[in-house]
């Protein structure tokens, strides 16, 4: 669970300094963590450098300005984000929105609501490599969806014994974590958010407040426990772990979201 820790610790940091002069280097040295694992962390969760994350939720946020107060002028929004040229504003909303601020500004006034400019994240998750499956997703707003989600249900997962597992073949080891990718997204409803945190550990983020189901999730992904993964002449029995937790998101400290969901998963692991 420490990739899930870094990364929910770096987006609260982010998040809180958004407005200031941010580098990778110092989020790393904030957030207890080398630059290469961070850079690491990120692209292995978000498939963005933490460079590309800061300049999408600056531009997303600068976005929501435009449409919340129209009064404020974009080179006011600009310097509020740390560009001090209109012109290099309009080069980073432009590579995030495909749109000049101006056109953005304008267009913005003909919609209904913040949520056509914003819609809701469904779901990400990393399938093989750089090859991700999306079902309306713009990562630069995972900080704002957790948030909105208080009160669901988490659900942790990790596999059983993943070293012996690696010890076969690497190969059969990047079928088992394709295989809990499966189990989870099969066990999981429409609108519920599967993202990957780190080599074998994802999280199910529900789109429910219902304890009963987020355990009818953690049921489904146990009841696969065992069952044999084909690979060469040898079947391999692959087993996951899957804790439960309330998304209790309070006063934007990120990483409190995640303390007795990792002490959790720690001692059942302990428990073998």
């Amino acid at each position: 669970m420490a990739n899930m820790e870094l990364l929910v610790r770096t987006l609260s940091f982010i998040e809180d300094h958004l407005e200031d002069d941010l580098n990778t280097e110092t989020i790393a040295k904030e957030c207890y963590a080398s630059k290469s694992s961070l850079e690491k962390t990120f692209k292995f969760s978000l498939n963005f450098s933490v460079r590309d994350y800061i300049i999408r939720r600056r531009m997303t946020k600068a976005a929501r300005l435009m449409f919340q107060k129209p009064e404020l002028s974009l080179l006011d929004i600009a310097v509020m984000y740390g560009y001090s040229s209109h012109e290099a504003f309009t080069r980073a909303f432009t590579q995030v929105w495909k749109c000049t601020p101006s056109e953005f500004k304008a267009g913005s006034k003909k919609r209904l609501s913040p949520l056509d400019l914003f819609p809701r994240i469904t779901g990400i998750f990393q399938v093989q490599g750089e090859d991700f499956m999306r079902k309306a997703v713009d990562v630069s707003e995972l900080y704002d969806f957790i948030k909105s989600r208080k009160d669901c249900w988490f659900i942790s997962c990790d596999i059983m014994n993943l070293i012996p597992i690696n010890e076969i073949s690497r190969d059969v080891g990047d079928i088992a974590i394709l295989e809990s990718m499966r189990r989870m997204e099969k066990a999981s409803g429409e609108e519920d958010l599967i993202f990957r945190i780190g080599g074998d550990e994802f999280v199910i983020l529900t789109n429910s407040s219902d304890e009963e189901y987020a355990k009818s999730i953690q049921e489904k992904i146990l009841s696969l426990n065992g069952k044999l993964l084909p690979y060469d002449k040898k079947d391999v029995p692959m087993s996951l772990y899957a804790v439960l937790r309330k998304n209790d998101f309070k006063a934007l400290k990120y990483s409190e979201l995640f303390d007795n969901l990792m002490i959790k998963m720690e001692e059942k692991q302990s428990q073998g």
